[in-house]
């Protein structure tokens, strides 16, 4: 590879927010170098062979959504291998053998499957998601604004804060009101005004829940669910998830090969060791091999502690920026376990579900009861002894991912005690990851029998070799008071840092959770028109 010393930008990170900021660049013209420590790009969207070349296991990340249809135009991501199929129905099997098939599309179907546990459910439902998507349509445009600087008195600030309640004005005083509550209640709370099954709300509660230290009894989860149920794969329809043909790796390997085509440089085993700073302004970035880049513009795709901790000294930010980064909270307690499976499992509760009925989530998940007392023996500092989680069977749509009659099963657990992600503790991973597959096999008999493979990735793993700091796949906390203008501090939720020419664009700023690119979109544009200024 030919390299220059000099580019017009360097994005520290080849992660899908990195490479979308880097895209943008290119596409207006820059010379922008992405520097990736890890051999390949994607982040946490990666496709990884753990059992040899016949298995492809999407590691980490593992469903798609939320990716804005801008980004996917802009970046022209088809043309480069993107494309996600629709997920299927929502599976929840019960011990007592009764489950629930949901999601199916048929509104008769998903009454009768509702009414069998509580008939107020099942006549509450549409009304309920009829109410959701109402605040929904309201919030989900302000994922792709750049949030404004409240507090500010400063004109274009102004200007900024009225330009968001103007954006608003779609909301009634009730709505307002709603919208208001669901930033600050508890996930449990909320459907305890809905609903009365404890079944059907632990499987609405996981949304609540997934990829955060807190249960769904804690305050601020039901925005958490908010966050995953407007998800939209591209096809503008609220609350859809697919899986990316070539697992979530194809997502990234999209997005980078559309930035190398608008004349973006990748450098795959290239750790940054500093960003190099004088007189107040960015310069470049120093590698761990001595190689020193520089640029006018750096943007840090890293997890804020990362950037603002480790790679620039504290003396050149202001104490209170420094103390911001201290406090940001990025606990987890997540265990990602990747099965490869000899063939497709048979549920007691309904054996003759066919591939597509189980090409959706399949959930282990009993009760809402169940996913609190999960999160409550992480709190008291041990593994959860009944974890939940949210896995879902790829193959089912996707057969290039293992060979033909396997299957690949990937599993978002719930919850160690987020400690665990300063020491490895492979033993007492191994025995929780035990614990999750007997929970699967009591439900589908032989379930165990059939695992050829597996994968377990804890806290510490994710942290060591993935870069999320507390294994935390949001890089921070998905809580009221880390989003939105405080998301990552205040004052810098507009993609900028206390550095001249330097920016943020991790899963820590807004619109992160999730793989969005939106982080990496709202960068790009801040930096180009923040370059016309300087020109």
């Amino acid at each position: 590879m030919d390299l220059k010393q000099t580019y017009d930008a360097i994005v520290v990170g080849g992660g899908h927010n990195g490479l979308v900021a880097a895209a943008y660049l290119a596409r207006a013209g820059l010379s922008p170098l992405v520097l990736e420590a890890r051999p390949v790009t994607g982040g946490a969207a990666t496709t990884e062979t753990p059992w040899g070349p016949e298995f492809k296991v999407t590691a980490l990340s593992y469903v798609m959504s939320l990716m804005p249809p801008t980004i996917l135009k802009d970046l022209r991501l088809t043309e480069h291998g993107y494309r996600v199929i629709p997920m299927g129905p929502s599976f929840v099997p019960f011990p007592d053998g009764r489950s629930l098939l949901t999601e199916t599309g048929d509104p008769a179907h998903e009454y009768a499957q509702l009414a069998a546990f509580s008939k107020k459910d099942a006549e509450n439902m549409p009304k309920y998601e009829a109410w959701l998507k109402g605040i929904g349509d309201v919030l989900s445009p302000l994922l792709m604004k750049t949030p404004p600087n409240v507090g500010s008195t400063r004109p274009r600030d102004l200007l900024d804060q009225l330009r968001l309640a103007w954006g608003m004005r779609g909301l009634s005083t009730r709505g307002a009101a709603d919208a208001v509550r669901l930033f600050t209640m508890s996930v449990a709370d909320l459907l305890d005004e809905w609903f009365e099954s404890p079944e059907v709300k632990g499987m609405m509660a996981i949304n609540g829940v997934i990829g955060t230290w807190a249960g769904p009894a804690e305050p601020g989860t039901a925005y958490v669910m908010m966050h995953h149920t407007i998800g939209d794969v591209g096809d503008g329809k609220m609350g859809s998830w697919g899986y990316p043909v070539g697992g979530m790796g194809a997502v990234g390997a999209a997005i980078r090969s559309s930035a190398e085509a608008f004349g973006a440089t990748v450098l795959t085993d290239a750790p940054v060791a500093r960003i190099l700073v004088a007189d107040g302004r960015v310069t470049g970035v120093a590698l761990k091999d001595g190689r020193e880049f520089h640029a006018r513009i750096v943007v840090a795709a890293t997890h804020p502690r990362i950037t603002f901790l480790e790679q620039i000294e504290r003396s050149r930010l202001p104490a209170e920026f420094v103390a911001d980064m201290e406090r940001w909270r990025s606990r987890s307690g997540v265990v990602k376990i990747n099965v490869a499976l000899a063939e497709l499992p048979r549920f007691t509760a309904n054996p003759e579900l066919t591939e597509e009925q189980l090409s959706g989530s399949v959930e282990l998940c009993h009760s809402i009861e169940y996913v609190e007392q999960a999160f409550q023996d992480a709190r008291a500092g041990r593994a959860a002894t009944a974890p939940f989680s949210d896995s879902v069977i790829p193959t089912t749509l996707d057969k290039s991912l293992s060979p033909e009659g396997t299957h690949i099963m990937s599993m978002f657990t719930q919850w160690v005690p987020h400690t665990w992600a300063d020491e490895p503790h492979t033993e007492e991973l191994d025995a929780y990851a035990d614990r999750v597959i007997d929970g699967y096999d009591r439900l589908a008999p032989g379930f165990k029998a059939s695992v050829l493979h597996r994968q377990v990735i804890g806290p510490h793993q994710m942290a060591e070799e993935y870069g999320l700091v507390g294994g935390n796949i949001f890089h921070g906390e998905l809580s009221p008071d880390q989003l939105f203008h405080l998301r990552p501090a205040p004052g810098y939720a507009d993609y900028t840092t206390p550095v001249k020419g330097l920016y943020q664009c991790s899963s820590a700023t807004h619109g992160g959770g999730g793989v969005t690119g939106i982080a990496g979109y709202l960068c790009g544009k801040r930096v180009l028109k923040d370059r016309k200024w300087w020109k």
